[in-house]
């Protein structure tokens, strides 16, 4: 059995979603986030985007085998990622677990994936690689980690898991201003990590078009303060929710898993949809929007990527500069659903 890093616990009393306070992260919560939204603002994303420019990189992956470390490794490192910047950091690995499933392994984030990431990171010599997820529709965590596979693995490569729907929870000022909410409630984990990398699936979404390392965020948003599956955040908008999380949250890197991806009625009753890519970069809406244009989507079209744009971040694609293996030779169509409003005009 995982040993779980905050064990089975819930909150001491007291510590389910505090009442305002000022605590803040030292890289997490830094005034970053609200000055970039602020600047954004007065550009929107019809010019220059503010300034806002990315690398992002893919590289090609046919299959979940050991040359998967290899591959992100060089990623990381024409990134300009290497044990200089990770040496002694603790890590948080946040994968896209939805559903437990054995049977439909293009739901969640491939354990094997999972554990490829985690021994790059402990190559670069990372002090700690924890994995953490709050996932939003079954409320069993354990149950969801041993069904979806992951819960060998990291038995296998001793890693540890954080639930992060019952980890303890702060209060921090909500830095992009979309929702109505003025202050988000997040797990301590967050606050305690150097690193929180995203590690979503490439998949649609039959809401937002799109469900990718932006979107995944939604899994650090505790139930214990936002529901199942996270009411509250869908009531205030789900693009403004992944706007908001990620203004605030200020995630260091993504890693998208585009091996076995998902289209249709993503993100849970899709179909397997094999692209053979990974996607990587420090810059999410950059990540994703190219991750768009794999899928053959304009990201343009997706409404969180606009709200971004010149916010958080580039979604031009003359402001991302494209590393690895080009767009072009690498497209995969994904197929959507008519009700997504996203199939080409």
């Amino acid at each position: 059995m995982t040993t779980p890093q905050n064990g089975d616990r819930r909150p001491a009393p007291g510590s389910n979603c505090p009442g305002k306070s000022t605590i803040s992260r030292r890289a997490l919560l830094a005034g970053a986030g609200t000055a970039a939204a602020g600047v954004g603002a007065l550009a929107w994303y019809g010019s220059d985007e503010a300034g806002w420019r990315a690398d992002t990189l893919i590289a090609k992956a046919p299959q979940y085998d050991q040359s998967l470390v290899s591959r992100i490794a060089r990623g990381l490192k024409e990134l300009g990622i290497g044990p200089s910047q990770v040496r002694g950091k603790r890590v948080l690995l946040k994968p896209n677990l939805v559903e437990p499933s054995r049977e439909a392994p293009h739901i969640n984030t491939h354990p094997l994936f999972v554990r490829a990431v985690a021994e790059v990171f402990l190559t670069l010599d990372a002090a700690q690689v924890t994995v953490g997820e709050g996932q939003g529709h079954i409320r069993d965590s354990w149950y969801v980690l041993e069904q979806s596979g992951l819960e060998t693995v990291l038995d296998e490569s001793r890693l540890s898991f954080v639930d992060l729907n019952h980890d303890r929870v702060f209060v921090a000022k909500n830095a992009g201003h979309r929702m109505k909410d003025r202050f988000l409630y997040l797990p301590q984990t967050l606050r305690d990590a150097d690193w929180i990398v995203s590690l979503p699936k490439m998949k649609t979404h039959h809401w937002v078009g799109a469900t990718l390392s932006m979107k995944n965020l939604f899994g650090v948003m505790p139930g214990i303060c936002y529901g199942w599956p996270k009411n509250v955040l869908h009531y205030n908008g789900i693009s403004k929710s992944i706007h908001d999380i990620n203004a605030t949250v200020r995630p260091h890197l993504a890693i998208v898993d585009g091996i076995v991806g998902m289209d249709g009625d993503g993100p849970i009753m899709g179909n397997p949809r094999p692209a053979g890519v990974i996607v990587m970069g420090t810059n999410l809406p950059a990540v994703d929007a190219t991750c768009c244009r794999l899928m053959d989507i304009d990201p343009w079209r997706i409404p969180y990527l606009r709200m971004s744009s010149a916010r958080l971040g580039p979604v031009f694609q003359r402001h991302i500069t494209q590393r690895g293996e080009a767009i072009a030779d690498c497209r995969t169509r994904f197929r959507l659903l008519p009700e997504s409003g996203l199939l080409p005009r």
